[in-house]
């Protein structure tokens, strides 16, 4: 059997394990998933329990049962992944990206920070900071543009923080945490929608002269760690039609 031991009810394992072939692209779409009898089998589960696996996935829109045929991946895009996301995946697995994801366009500077910044950093406006860019994307295309704050105190103490590179040995926050001794405590999520500007389609590698016409999905986290201080405020810009998902399991 095809799975990770954790406390998910056995349905939401056997769920797991099919949005990750598709969102790696090992299913691709028009492709049909095995019959509740096989996955009942190779699981070693109940056909109830194989069954209320794949309805999990056709609440998700990522499959759809088609009569006296199986059941068929659809082709759409995976919803957009956060900073606070990538901060959980990171600690869970030692890689920040999503199924399916990889990051490009990394770019580094050190300029003084913007109004909204520096509020959110605990700074003076004006203050230098290292902004830190990059670009997630999937099969699809881009997930999001993501563009990470950090007080330039701690550019001092890890010079690649400010380096045009992908990180090595960690994420930003590991690598402050680890130099400094402090690790993250906790974070402050939002979440919003806003309409794609010229700037915006810049960083999404749109034509500005041809913006889509609905909002895109704007995510923001503030990392703080155990001393008070706020280390790092992430900005993550989603892809057109990207969407924001989030999932718990629900005690009765």
């Amino acid at each position: 059997m095809v799975g990770q031991a954790d406390n998910r009810a056995p349905y939401a394992k056997i769920a797991a394990h099919y949005t990750e072939l598709i969102a790696s692209g090992q299913l691709q779409p028009g492709s049909l998933l095995p019959s509740i009898k096989n996955i009942s089998e190779e699981w070693g589960v109940s056909t109830a329990t194989a069954e209320k696996a794949l309805r999990k996935l056709r609440n998700e829109g990522l499959v759809r049962g088609i009569h006296g045929i199986g059941t068929e991946v659809l082709d759409q895009p995976a919803p957009m992944s956060s900073g606070s996301q990538r901060q959980d995946r990171g600690r869970r697995t030692g890689s920040s990206w999503g199924s399916g994801e990889r990051s490009d366009s990394h770019q580094a500077d050190v300029v003084p920070a913007p109004a909204e910044v520096a509020q959110a950093l605990d700074i003076a406006p004006g203050s230098e900071v290292i902004r830190r860019r990059r670009v997630y994307r999937d099969r699809h295309g881009i997930v999001a543009h993501s563009t990470s704050w950090i007080p330039a105190l701690y550019g001092h103490l890890i010079p690649q923080l400010a380096v045009s590179e992908r990180l090595s040995g960690g994420t930003s926050l590991q690598l402050i945490a680890k130099v400094t001794g402090h690790p993250i405590s906790h974070r402050v999520d939002t979440a919003s929608a806003r309409l794609l500007t010229t700037e915006d389609a810049m960083l999404l590698e749109l034509d500005p002269r041809n913006l889509p016409p609905d909002p895109v999905v704007v995510m923001t986290a503030k990392f703080i760690d155990t001393e008070g201080s706020v280390v790092e405020y992430g900005v993550d810009l989603g892809g057109p039609g990207r969407t924001w998902r989030t999932e718990s399991e629900v005690t009765p």
